[in-house]
């Protein structure tokens, strides 16, 4: 292995430890859902707000402040987005109230919107153009293994100790993250170019970018209609005990680990393609799991294929629309790159309030069909996407 290639795989890796600190803050709360519920004597429902409010800070967060500092060093940029997440979970960590736990919440989004927007374009940048969407796959792996280790340990913390105690855990890994990315990534890296009002606007604008983050909102959330409660509902619905449940979360963080790096090796070619087809057979599994999901065995069989497909779209997507900006908007990529990061937790957020009112309507069991209805309905934009692609090959091939 190359120096170059060493440096880049360190630096990559140090990506990853943070979007594991980070990963792991994000989703903590759906294991634990029931235990915030019943010790801040609130509605599941409330306390999904938990899951919904951090999605909706990192979706404001995102664009607003990669675009305000696009100017500061990347690595410095680096270390004091992890000193904001170690502050945001500490106060979450101390929360006596609602309140304070949401606002807490909040700040941590603040920190992850950004780390995620220019870490997917850091991690494109340390590696040839070919291996561009397994660069960003190997970084998003610290998201997937946040959910594989991080959430189920912070379930099973969460229940042993209490809920507070899980976001202590979360500190200290933010603390192994800031020393990683202080020692493993260089100093000299790429300068993002300052975005202008005008570029934000030609984003904003641009019609094919907006059906990728359209795609985007709604393929990624859907699933998260069903994610946000899967505790109570293997609870209430399929009858398995909390410790199991905690078993559960793993096998099924185990999934998407599994689901992510396929993904990134399918979408290196052709991004756009490889999504149509993953769409379609996670909205095809969302579907079933409603008729699954009352029987112990292929309930959690069921399952098992949501984690497989929940997160492999995701490199995916912010590949191209990161392709797409340096077609349309070449001086804005960061920011598109952050515009993505904001359409995935507003899929999120759509999805954690989206199964909320379900719950609170008609029950547990239907988040799975519709959930699984975003999901085709982004299949078909998708399809859209496609053939305007293609258009755009043709035309490039003969001009």
């Amino acid at each position: 292995m190359t120096l170059d290639k060493k440096r880049s795989m360190f630096a990559l890796l140090a990506l990853a430890v943070s979007a594991f600190a980070i990963g792991t803050t994000e989703f903590i709360s759906v294991g634990l859902l029931p235990l915030i519920s019943q010790d801040l004597d609130i509605s599941v429902t409330t306390a999904g707000l938990t899951v919904s409010l951090y999605a909706l800070g990192v979706m404001i967060g995102a664009p607003i402040l990669t675009s305000l500092t696009s100017r500061m060093p990347r690595k410095s940029l680096l270390l004091w987005i992890m000193v904001v997440f170690i502050i945001g979970n500490g106060i979450a960590a101390s929360a006596s109230s609602v309140t304070v736990l949401l606002v807490a919440r909040v700040i941590s989004a603040f920190s992850h919107g950004v780390f995620m927007s220019i870490g997917s374009t850091i991690a494109a940048d340390v590696v040839p153009e070919n291996r561009r969407a397994s660069a960003i796959s190997i970084m998003f792996t610290g998201l997937t293994v946040a959910t594989i280790t991080g959430v189920p340990f912070g379930t099973f913390v969460g229940q042993q100790f209490g809920w507070r105690f899980a976001f202590v855990a979360i500190v200290i890994i933010g603390i192994i993250g800031l020393i990683a990315n202080s020692i493993l990534v260089p100093s000299d890296l790429r300068q993002s170019k300052p975005t202008t009002i005008r570029d934000q606007v030609k984003l904003v604008t641009n019609s094919r970018i907006l059906l990728v983050l359209t795609i985007t909102a709604l393929g990624y959330g859907g699933t998260f209609v069903v994610f946000t409660y899967l505790s109570p509902m293997l609870q209430t619905v399929t009858g398995f005990k909390q410790g199991t449940i905690v078993m559960i979360l793993l096998i099924y963080g185990i999934a998407i680990a599994i689901g992510n790096m396929i993904g990134g090796k399918l979408s290196n070619k052709n991004p756009i393609g490889s999504l149509f087809y993953m769409f379609i057979a996670q909205a095809i599994v969302l579907f079933v799991l409603t008729f699954t999901v009352p029987f112990k065995v292929v309930g959690l069989i069921t399952i098992v294929f949501m984690g497989l497909f929940a997160f492999m779209n995701v490199s995916g997507l912010q590949v191209y629309v990161v392709m797409l900006a340096e077609r349309f908007v070449p001086s804005a990529v960061d920011v598109a790159s952050a515009m993505n990061i904001a359409a995935f937790n507003a899929g999120i957020a759509i999805g954690a309030y989206t199964g909320g009112v379900v719950t609170d309507s008609i029950g547990l069991i239907h988040t799975s069909w519709i959930g699984g209805t975003m999901v085709l309905t982004a299949a078909l934009i998708t399809g859209v996407s496609r053939s305007l692609e293609r258009k755009d090959q043709r035309r490039l091939g003969t001009s």
